[in-house]
């Protein structure tokens, strides 16, 4: 990174630490000079799942979520455990939320969901050759797994159908996987 843009950590105090999350205000001296306080959410990291059954359907898994208040249709996701890798995470995660294991896992990318403010890095894999295992969601987990076509899944709109960033970026990528393009109709 160019030295100019660093911004230079001049104090930490720790506000509140969570099971999930902890939350810092960080006294820093940006670029220009100028000394600021950040606040800063950080999380240890997520792994996220677009997961294709052998029939062709993605598999979602519909919760409600308690922060936004709302009831959200969102691929598989799950917190990075301590000493767990990613693709570890990935596994797990999806076997717990949806019965299906994946004996193939292919990274797509990585993302921050909310620069700003939180330290998460999203880990995407492509969840495929699945096998049906018994699913078992933590205890306060309340899902119903969702399976559509990836026609349909496709169809899906962001702002209406989906409000979950993590999901809109999975199916984009889904859009651009060639190994999928003979599955869509014209």
């Amino acid at each position: 990174m160019d030295e100019k843009l660093e911004t230079k950590l001049v104090a930490r105090r720790s506000i509140y630490s969570g099971r999930i999350v902890h939350l810092d205000v960080d006294r820093v001296v940006e670029p220009s000079g100028q000394e600021v306080e950040r606040e800063v959410i950080r999380h240890g990291g997520a792994a996220v799942l677009l997961a294709v059954t052998n029939e062709g359907q993605v598999l979602f898994v519909r919760q409600y979520r308690y922060a936004s208040g709302e009831l959200m249709l969102e691929v598989p996701a799950g917190i990075i455990e301590p000493g767990e890798s990613p693709d570890e995470t990935a596994r797990r995660e999806l076997v717990e939320e949806t019965g299906y294991y994946p004996n193939h896992l292919e990274k797509l990318t990585e993302f921050f969901p909310s620069p700003g403010i939180l330290t998460e890095l999203m880990h995407l894999f492509l969840a495929t050759d699945l096998d049906e295992r018994v699913a078992s969601p933590d205890e306060d987990e309340n899902l119903e797994l969702v399976k559509l076509p990836i026609n349909d899944a496709l169809a899906l709109q962001a702002g209406k159908d989906l409000r979950d960033a993590k999901t809109i970026i999975a199916l984009s990528y889904l859009r651009n996987l060639s190994v999928f393009a003979s599955s869509r109709k014209p």
